[in-house]
């Protein structure tokens, strides 16, 4: 009697090409971040076999090999734990880099987990005439490799490359510039004059670790921000944004939370910090603009460690030359301006996602497209965005893998019938 529960995957080798074909008896989730990860112990759950592709050599390389140390989880803890595994409930209510990393070490091992590392995805399409999907995957020191599914999950995420500004006279500059993924601590800049591109929480938690290293740094605001306390009166902000937009509309919450902002900040735009016509939460929810959670970054403001300048207009040798026309010299230049999805690259497909790499339809409905493809953290609201996308996604597979599993054991079952009542 033929195998009820097939083995994942089956390979032969193409007859017209020289790399090598899988097939792949369940989907394909390609990246094994936070988000691959829950869709794969979600599947796990329903018994789904799958195969996860990952291009590092490790899960979650973007928290283990592009983040600085000083870095924490910027909301609760229970509101980053993925699918069927809390937190530890020794871990702190801010989880530090580490604690994270070995949470995610420990889910992957839990769930028994295997990513195949090292592959990087050059292309995925879906072949019309077959009704299947092909992934073809470089696999490191050897030959190409093509996969062939029914499902595609991009769980590749939000923030896959590093977006580097385009400023004039860039390549002029004789002092440090690196990106903020190769930031790792303020400890190697001691005493330098250290400008930071971008105001959002990577950048406004850079200036603070830079200055707390004894460096000077200034910090670029291009545009207006919102900063929020992390917490007011030992509760967090975020929680209570949460709680609250259970019973009252977005724009009054946003209200509350700009009154408690002004309470403990005071005025901000005396610092140089100028917040946006639009609420945090509004802008959250239209442009995906995170607001900024203060951990200690307007203090030293305030007392002048770090100072906020106006936008660039060009670079020199050894200084930048800011719009209001001042020059400033700088030793160091650090981009703190953040990252773009990858999909565009390798994904042959323009009616489920758009060319920013994220899926049209926003949130809740972005997490199934036509065909068998699918998106798992492109929500724009963090861990708690992927886990819900995890969880539909493994419930829609799921569906149809259990009909076609019991259709086909009712049909073997018959025929064993038949061929015994024969003899």
């Amino acid at each position: 009697m033929e195998n009820l529960f097939p083995q994942v995957e089956n390979e032969e080798t193409c007859s017209s090409h020289s790399h090598r074909c899988i097939w792949v008896n369940g989907p394909i989730i390609i990246g094994a971040g936070p988000s691959g990860l829950a869709t794969a112990s979600c599947l796990k759950q329903q018994n789904v076999p799958f195969i996860l592709l990952e291009r590092s050599n490790c899960i979650a390389s973007l928290w283990q090999n592009r983040t600085y140390d000083r870095l924490k989880l910027h909301l609760p803890k229970q509101f980053c734990q993925l699918p069927n595994f809390p937190f530890p409930q020794h871990f702190p209510q801010y989880p530090t880099k580490k604690q994270f990393i070995n949470y995610l070490e420990s889910y992957a091992k839990r769930f028994e987990i295997n990513p195949r590392f090292n592959e990087c995805v050059k292309s995925a399409r879906y072949d019309e005439t077959s009704g299947l999907w092909r992934v073809k995957s470089c696999v490191l020191n050897e030959n190409e490799v093509e996969y062939i599914c029914r499902w595609l999950v991009v769980a590749t995420g939000e923030n896959a490359e590093c977006v580097v500004p385009d400023i004039e006279g860039f390549s002029e500059f004789n002092g440090e510039i690196l990106h903020a993924c190769d930031y790792k601590s303020g400890e190697a800049f001691r005493g330098k004059k250290v400008l930071v591109v971008g105001c959002g929480n990577s950048g406004m938690e850079l200036s603070l670790d830079l200055s707390n290293h004894n460096a000077s740094p200034s910090i670029v605001l291009r545009s207006s921000v919102h900063v929020l306390p992390r917490e007011v009166f030992g509760k967090s902000t975020f929680e209570m944004a949460v709680m609250m937009m259970k019973w009252l509309p977005i724009w009054v919450v946003d209200k509350i939370l700009l009154m408690l902002a002004w309470l403990v900040f005071g005025n901000i735009e005396k610092y140089g910090l100028k917040r946006p016509l639009e609420g945090p939460l509004e802008m959250k929810n239209k442009k995906g603009k995170t607001p900024v959670l203060d951990i200690g970054t307007l203090d030293k403001i305030r007392s002048g460690h770090i100072k906020v300048v106006p936008g660039i207009k060009r670079f020199t040798n050894a200084s930048v030359e800011l719009i209001n026309g001042q020059f400033t010299h700088v030793d160091a230049v650090i981009l703190a301006t953040g990252y773009r999805s990858n999909v565009p690259s390798w994904l042959q497909e323009g009616e489920f996602f758009s060319k920013d790499g994220f899926p049209k339809s926003p949130f809740p409905n972005g997490w199934k497209g036509n065909v068998g493809l699918y998106a798992v953290g492109f929500t724009r609201r963090g861990l708690s965005g992927s886990s819900y996308d995890a969880i539909k996604i493994a419930q829609d597979i799921a569906l149809v893998w259990k009909q076609e599993t019991n259709q086909k054991k009712q049909h073997i079952t018959a025929c064993h019938r038949r061929c015994i009542s024969q003899f």
